[in-house]
């Protein structure tokens, strides 16, 4: 009758308190540039935050953060007008909203003016 489990490979090694120790790498050889840790992924610096541009996803969720804080303040500075503090929560986010947006665009091309004027040496 054929065998219908297909036997292990290697040997599952483990000590007494049950850690599996791995056998190491058994497949190629790392290269020079892997042993150094010179790979693609290392050599990609990641973008700085005030370096990419601003998006209207970004300005929304701030504002919806700013947009929150003034609801709760509003409910714990007039107890029992929860009503009216809720209302302007959506007045409260329209408003937020691009105002965060255009401060960041703001922002950002004041840093790429800056930037270009120090020759883009970061």
């Amino acid at each position: 009758m054929a065998q219908t489990k297909r036997k292990r490979q290697t040997k599952h090694r483990g000590n007494a308190a049950g850690v599996v120790e791995s056998r190491g790498r058994t497949g190629r050889k790392p290269t020079a540039e892997e042993k150094r840790g010179e790979t693609k992924r290392a050599k990609a610096k990641p973008i700085d935050r005030r370096d990419r541009p601003p998006s209207w996803r970004a300005a929304f969720l701030r504002a919806m953060i700013a947009a929150i804080v003034l609801l709760m303040l509003g409910l714990v500075l007039l107890h029992g007008k929860s009503n009216t503090v809720i209302r302007y929560f959506p007045f409260a986010l329209l408003l937020y909203t691009p105002i965060s947006y255009y401060s960041d665009v703001w922002l950002y091309r004041r840093r790429q003016r800056k930037l270009a004027k120090q020759g883009g040496s970061r």
